[in-house]
């Protein structure tokens, strides 16, 4: 007779689609072809001047990263790491702003010219409850701010200046989309920053994301003596959550709603009265985002006309986040520029483009021509999100991950502040992807 399991217990998921997706991009990788760009990019006398610079730097941006990393702040309460950004841009005698558009953790620094192009290295600094820097924002924040120093240290010799973004609240939350509304990327022309991940990759999707909070009201009542007289919100609730499951079944590939319950009533005696639930939903292209945001709408509905409750839905008590659209001409720029230092960068047709999330980049890059590469921290079965991911990200592969970031995305920057036809080439690949969304009237 087989023994039962331990039912105290949940069973252990399993690895076996994961470990056949490695097996996989491992086979993929070895086949690819590694990215190329057609343009010259910066004179080489520049380039290895700012090249240099970063080297230079790599002991202070190793620090800088965990520093961030050992005071974790979630988001909008980063006030030592935005301090600890401006803190490393004025130590160089450069002026570092803290507490810009409208929120007291954004810190905006700039060098070059003003009356030429401009790009913007961002920087993001927020962690996530009990696990700290599980996400790596660390290495993204000491990155930027080395590649920000690193191509400052020529700004004498730039065609337009390069501006130092701190984001704060992307966790969660759509910090750049404050931002934008508030004027932070007015007059810029091209937005880049990387995160940590478990691959190289220069293209990886990040899909759209939209919260939705589904308000039913019913009717109390005695649940034993008059039950008859109640109409039960927490019934809809139930009702909903199931309809929710049975459209996944029907959702494209790609596509993502998971929620919660976030309230059911008030005591098990009492019809009750009130149910709420939380949602997000994702979808890698804009325009399903939009379709699957109408599905929720009248799965609402229905249910509400099913169980005699009313409905209310709240949507985007944080901005909504549109899917990352990434620049062909400057993500061949990063792609180069990581080869410098040893890294081989693959693409999301070598990745599983299905291990995807979200990120507020995804609104600054349909406004103007971003890129959003990730970098390799850890080993690729590592999950952002976790304890283990946070331990990488505060490890020498964490402070040498931060160090080629910077490497990377200061080359990219200086290429675009030098090369005026990789710039027509950036802004004519942004007006073929569809130009810019207008991202606040989207979803009205």
């Amino acid at each position: 007779m087989t023994d039962l399991r331990d039912l105290s217990r949940p069973t252990e998921p399993s690895s076996t689609y994961l470990d056949a997706l490695r097996d996989r991009t491992a086979e993929r990788a070895a086949r690819a072809e590694p990215l190329t760009s057609p343009h010259r990019g910066a004179p080489a006398e520049l380039a290895a001047a700012v090249a240099t610079a970063v080297r230079e730097r790599s002991r202070t941006i190793a620090a800088l990263s965990r520093r961030i990393f050992a005071t974790p702040e979630e988001a909008f309460q980063e006030h030592r790491s935005a301090a600890a950004v401006v803190e490393a841009i004025r130590s160089e005698g450069r002026e570092g702003r803290l507490g810009v558009f409208g929120q007291p953790t954004a810190v905006h620094a700039e060098a070059g010219r003003h009356d030429g192009p401009a790009i913007a290295v961002l920087a993001e600094y927020d962690a996530l409850p009990v696990i700290g820097h599980g996400c790596g924002h660390n290495i993204i924040a000491a990155s930027a701010v080395g590649a920000f120093l690193a191509v400052a240290s020529v700004a004498d010799r730039l065609d337009g200046r390069v501006v130092l973004l701190g984001t704060p609240a992307e966790e969660g939350n759509s910090g750049k989309e404050l931002l934008a509304r508030a004027g932070a990327f007015d007059g810029l022309d091209a937005a880049i920053m990387a995160h940590p991940f478990g691959y190289d990759v220069a293209d990886h999707p990040f899909i759209g994301r939209r919260i939705l909070r589904v308000h039913y009201t019913g009717v109390a009542a005695h649940a034993s003596a008059t039950p008859f007289m109640g109409r039960n919100a927490l019934d809809a609730a139930n009702l909903h959550y199931q309809a929710v499951a049975q459209l996944r079944q029907h959702l494209p590939p790609g596509d993502r709603v998971h929620g919660i319950v976030i309230h059911g009533g008030d005591r098990p005696s009492i019809v009750p009265a009130g149910a709420t639930l939380e949602y997000y939903l994702r979808s890698r292209e804009a325009a399903t985002l939009r379709e699957l945001s109408t599905r929720l709408r009248e799965i609402s509905d229905g249910v509400a006309l099913a169980t005699g409750t009313g409905v209310r839905l709240e949507w985007d008590p944080q901005p909504s986040t549109l899917p990352t659209r990434f620049n062909r001409p400057l993500t061949e720029r990063w792609a180069v520029h990581q080869q410098q230092v040893g890294r081989r960068v693959l693409t999301r047709d070598v990745v599983p483009s299905e291990l995807a999330a979200s990120t507020d980049f995804g609104n600054v890059s349909v406004r103007i021509p971003g890129i959003h590469p990730v970098i390799a921290v850890s080993p690729p079965d590592v999950a952002l999100h976790t304890e283990e991911f946070a331990r990488y990200a505060a490890s020498e592969a964490g402070d040498r991950a931060a160090v080629d970031a910077a490497h990377g995305l200061a080359l990219t920057a200086l290429d675009f502040l030098t090369d005026p036809e990789l710039r027509a080439a950036a802004a004519a690949d942004f007006a073929a992807a569809g130009g810019p969304i207008d991202v606040e009237g989207y979803f009205s």
